[in-house]
């Protein structure tokens, strides 16, 4: 009875030395690339989002490395400090809405500066649902810091201007931000 099972085991085993080793994967190749002969371009000297994009970007990954080795904190920290000393106590939600983040990030962000002891979150007195977002003595003393650093980019930033091309450039920059609606279909502020 055993050989009959074990026979009968054997035969539902498949025999390993009949099999054709696994081949890997072959990776697709590549569609033929056609050029394209003709069609629209855009000229990046001169359309607007490319260029505010770029030195944005820019501005961004270098700020972040500046402020991470000297004052301990990324760019979108020091934004979200920077606010919370201009507007004591807001919501996260307005933190959202003046800088242009989602609440995901934001969020993420006052819990990593909350635990580092740079931000108090407290319920809003007025509205038991929200939370009052401030700053903590340290978290004060650190902006005090920063902003030194910051206002010193900027200067050299614009220096490339003079005065009255810096109050064209900032006006402007304001009426396009006032417009943001015409493409977002939201109301800027």
């Amino acid at each position: 009875m055993s050989l009959l099972l074990d026979l009968t085991f054997a035969a539902m085993i498949p025999d390993m030395s009949r099999r054709t080793p696994t081949r890997k994967p072959r990776r697709p190749r590549p569609a033929a690339t056609v050029e394209a002969v003709s069609g629209p371009t855009l000229d990046l000297d001169h359309y607007v989002p490319a260029l505010v994009t770029f030195i944005g970007n820019k501005l961004s990954t270098s700020a972040t490395v500046f402020y991470q080795r000297n004052f301990g904190v990324n760019v979108t920290e020091w934004r979200i400090m920077s606010l919370l000393a201009i507007e004591p106590g807001i919501p996260a939600s307005r933190i959202c809405h003046v800088i242009g983040f989602d609440k995901g990030p934001v969020s993420r962000t006052l819990a990593m500066l909350r635990k580092r002891g740079l931000v108090a979150i407290r319920t809003a007195p007025d509205d038991g649902r929200s939370h009052s977002i401030t700053l903590t003595a340290r978290g004060r003393a650190n902006h005090d810091k920063v902003i030194v650093a910051a206002l010193d980019r900027e200067r050299r930033l614009l220096s490339c201007l003079n005065k009255d091309e810096r109050e064209i450039l900032i006006g402007l920059l304001r009426r396009i931000h006032e417009n943001l609606g015409a493409v977002t279909g939201q109301i800027s502020s």
